[in-house]
């Protein structure tokens, strides 16, 4: 199976062991009304870096019935190049995005570019009749959300941010537990990323033809501040506030959205955030170790919570991550494209410490205790069910299966321009509170930062 949905997986939720999980499935979707006469959706894609080729190979894998890429922009004409190579020579390609939106056969845009262009991009392509899938963070900067959200709301266009949790069976199916309520009263979320490597700390590779021929530098800036030409700004972007979001636009975001997605949570009130630069000193000028506290009150849909979030890009123990969902009868833990349910039935007795009492006091208390619970049960630890995703599983596809069926039936996405500001506020916020070296307050129901 090469394509899965969060929608329509197989759902089985009795117990069973580690060694034998629940897998989640798939089937056929419903048909829906097409969007081009031969059924596929003609993709342009700005930005053809390393996400950008990712997200077009998931959109547009071989053999595709749904899709075709028909354009490209990019300001480094290498990657234009390489787009012709893997895409083919029909391919349009341009260092001016402007450009593909004025050509009627482009029905969407893929906006993988560095995150101070995301607004605009996607504002302008909206504007220009193209549905968006652009990706996360929504934006870089707080105010511009409710552009983007004014933007599609007036032009009618599908927009989808590309966090991909609300469209993978995993975080369905921890939804679905969650609701269950199979760990009781949510008290508290653990969420985390680390990695042990220079790519994982963005340490992305410098083509040797980077120059200020291959590559439209005064174009890339854009509304960042003016710099002499340093292509390590352009491949790095990520180390620089100009261009990026730091940990929390390019993984931050990723555990609000999954998050908001399992609890149906509309944002927490108050983010406070510590770190630094603590080993990757090559020139940038974000953290590599950041951890945030943010408090979420209570809703219909959870109760109130306390989220951790940790990112550390020189973790002794190497790659990991992972979600815990906590509570008092048991914990919900996403991870390896699996998710957990570990239970811990509450116990029939709630122990005691009499033994620290005189003799006579203890065998007093011993028997109204006893009388109270016969039965002299001990704590015992729960049982576990694992639903795992089939192997090979990528929630990308499914996120694009998603936004192209949006594409077709004009039904709204969930991850759309107010669910991508509602991820991407909080996530900014510890920006703001990390640099700003004080806690900060967020309006979730109006998305705007209290203080």
């Amino acid at each position: 199976m090469t394509r899965r949905s969060r929608r329509d997986f197989l759902k089985t939720v009795g117990s069973v062991t580690a060694a034998a999980p629940t897998l989640l499935r798939a089937q056929t979707r419903d048909g829906a009304t097409r969007v081009s006469a031969n059924d596929r959706i003609r993709l342009a894609a700005f930005g053809v870096g390393i996400r950008g080729q990712q997200d077009i190979r998931s959109a547009v894998p071989q053999r595709s019935a749904s899709a075709e890429l028909v354009a490209a922009a990019d300001v480094y004409d290498g990657r234009l190049t390489l787009a012709k190579e893997v895409w083919g020579n029909r391919v349009f390609t341009t260092r001016d995005y402007r450009e593909v939106l004025a050509r009627p056969d482009v029905d969407a845009v893929i906006v993988a570019t560095p995150d101070h262009w995301h607004a605009q991009m996607a504002i302008d392509a909206m504007n220009a009749g193209k549905d968006v899938y652009v990706e996360k963070p929504m934006v870089q900067h707080l105010d511009d959300g409710v552009k983007v959200i004014e933007a599609a709301r007036r032009t009618g266009r599908i927009l989808q941010v590309g966090s991909q949790h609300p469209s993978s069976i995993v975080y369905a199916k921890a939804r679905e537990l969650y609701r269950a309520g199979a760990i009781g009263d949510l008290n508290l979320v653990e969420a985390w990323i680390n990695r042990n490597s220079p790519l994982g700390a963005w340490q992305y590779s410098i083509p040797p033809d980077a120059s200020r021929q291959t590559i439209d530098w005064d174009r890339f800036l854009g509304s960042a501040p003016s710099r002499s030409f340093d292509p390590v700004r352009l491949f790095r972007w990520r180390n620089y506030r100009d261009y990026g979001t730091g940990i929390p636009g390019d993984l931050f975001v990723h555990l609000f959205t999954g998050i908001h997605f399992v609890l149906d949570a509309l944002g927490p009130t108050r983010v406070a955030a510590s770190g630094g630069l603590r080993h990757w000193n090559d020139g940038r000028d974000v953290p590599d170790l950041m951890v945030a506290l943010i408090d979420y009150p209570k809703t219909a849909t959870h109760p109130a919570f306390t989220l951790s979030l940790k990112v550390n890009f020189a973790e002794g123990a190497g790659d990991n991550s992972a979600f815990r969902f906590v509570g008092p009868d048991g914990v919900l833990t996403i991870g390896d494209n699996a998710v957990t349910l570990s239970r811990r039935p509450r116990a029939k007795e709630p122990g005691h410490t009499a033994d620290t009492f005189a003799k006579v006091t203890e065998e007093a208390f011993l028997k109204e205790y006893r009388t109270k619970f016969p039965d002299r049960a001990e704590l015992r630890s729960g049982n576990e069910e694992v639903h795992a995703a089939p192997p090979r599983y990528n929630s990308t596809e499914d996120h694009f299966q998603t936004f192209f069926d949006a594409v077709r039936s004009r039904k709204p996405v969930v991850e759309d321009a107010v669910f991508g500001l509602r991820a991407a506020g909080p996530a900014l916020l510890a920006n703001h509170s990390l640099f700003e070296n004080r806690p900060i307050d967020w309006n979730a129901e109006k998305m705007t930062r209290s203080s």
